[in-house]
């Protein structure tokens, strides 16, 4: 007692200051539970990485497609969220099909294989994952500039093949156009983070660096200690050696052409592990033929998978393909992986665009809905566990998830997807209901 009064001890203040309301996990609903939104990867069946991460947020369901009409009708009418490799196409034809999505994640940093632009003009954000394998295909990249160099590559195939080489006169005869790398200058074009990861390799190796990049501000170079040259002109007339490392784009497809070759330096060599699409390949070809360019080493190619027997650079000898695998290690594959997941698990509990890191297309997103227009720009409704609801009519979506095997394992299991009109059923990733293989295409 105390003035008469009973003491009461002050309330206690909530954990991490939070809202009453909020918790970090958010809050267990009581009753019955909304739909999870349908999350689906397009092109692969092995979703052992992504589970993990948006099992507690979402169903996740694979389609195993390679275009939209393989597609099920389920997926197009309600997955809220897609993930995808770069064996399927989204144009704006394919993504007019898509009845509920709001986010696509391109498994890559290219996203040339979806219509960014007609997604923003239709509410649907379209995310990448720039951030993986930087390392791996810098590396790569180093790797080819110094097997056309040292001519490893083929120096290691005469001896599988069972010549012998023998004396100097022999030797000078098979390594034929092996060069010393200190003094040559390397030419980069696009320096991104893959680009800044090889000019600070090629130093090592005694390359003069210069690039070329017209979205860069002043200032870069000083700070890597190469050179910048303000036209694609000047760095191909510099370059002893020209390695790609840009996006595809409308503007830049086919940048090496007949017209670029012939601004090369004679005998000048070629990598390309950035995209296939910037490289003519019938110019190359018949640049690779009469020794304009010495030697080649490409990672991407035009027409994926690559094939050399139909391809125009068959008959080039002076030539490496790899079968754009780069960018691969076990670790980076998780890791790519990983980020993609994160990636969508953020637009399901947060806001789009607003919570994406690497939206690529929020600039076509239209200042507001238009007329018809399938979702507002401000973000899910509140939803199931304090999170954003994935559908814009939340009445209408009560059962929307029949056929899916929901990844929750209190969840009631759900009847089978009909197999109808030859389209791809999505499949649950959820243990025991059709669990892909391990491993899957590549980026």
């Amino acid at each position: 007692m105390e003035n008469g009064r009973s003491f009461q001890p002050p309330p206690k203040r909530p954990r991490h200051d939070l809202p009453p309301t909020m918790s970090i996990r958010g809050p267990i609903p009581n009753g019955p539970m909304h739909p999870r939104p349908l999350i689906a990867l397009l092109d692969g069946r092995d979703c052992s990485v992504e589970m993990p991460i948006l099992k507690d947020v979402a169903t996740v369901a694979f389609c195993d497609a390679q275009s939209t009409s393989e597609i099920h009708e389920k997926v197009l009418n309600e997955a809220v969220g897609a993930l995808m490799w770069h064996s399927i196409t989204l144009t704006k034809e394919d993504l007019e099909k898509f009845k509920s999505l709001r986010v696509i994640v391109r498994i890559g940093s290219g996203f040339d294989n979806v219509d960014v632009k007609a997604a923003g003009e239709f509410g649907i954000a379209v995310c990448n994952v720039p951030g993986y394998g930087v390392e791996e295909v810098a590396d790569s990249t180093i790797c080819l500039i110094l097997n056309l160099y040292r001519r490893t590559y083929w120096l290691a195939n005469m001896i599988r093949e069972g010549k012998k080489v023998s004396g100097p006169e022999s030797l000078r005869e098979a390594a034929a156009g092996s060069a010393r790398i200190r003094g040559d200058t390397l030419g980069i074009v696009g320096l991104g983070r893959v680009g800044q990861a090889v000019a600070l390799r090629a130093k090592v190796f005694g390359f003069n660096v210069i690039f070329y990049d017209p979205y860069l501000p002043d200032g870069v170079e000083k700070s890597l200690g190469i050179t910048r040259v303000y036209t694609l002109q000047d760095l191909l007339f510099q370059s002893d050696c020209v390695t790609l490392h840009c996006n595809l784009n409308e503007h830049n497809h086919h940048l090496i052409n007949d017209y670029t070759i012939k601004q090369m330096r004679p005998g000048a060599f070629l990598v390309n592990t950035a995209r296939g699409g910037l490289v003519d390949e019938h110019a190359l070809a018949a640049a690779l033929k009469d020794g304009r360019v010495r030697a080649s080493a490409l990672d991407v190619h035009e027409n994926e998978p690559f094939v050399l027997a139909s391809s125009p650079l068959k008959d080039c000898p002076n030539l490496i393909c790899t079968p754009h695998s780069s960018f691969y290690s076990e670790q980076s594959l998780t890791e790519l992986r990983e980020m993609a997941a994160g990636e969508i698990r953020r637009a399901v509990v947060g806001r789009i665009p607003d919570s994406l890191r690497n939206c690529v297309n929020k600039e076509y997103f239209p200042t507001k809905a238009p007329t018809g227009m399938r979702y507002a720009f401000t973000g899910y409704q509140d939803g199931m566990n304090g999170g954003p609801f994935p559908y814009p009519n939340p009445a209408a979506a009560v059962g929307a998830l029949g056929g899916v095997h929901s990844t929750t394992p209190h969840d009631h299991p759900q009847p089978p997807v009909s197999h109808s009109n030859h389209q791809s059923a999505p499949h649950s990733t959820e243990p025991g209901n059709h669990m892909a293989k391990e491993g899957s295409d590549v980026h």
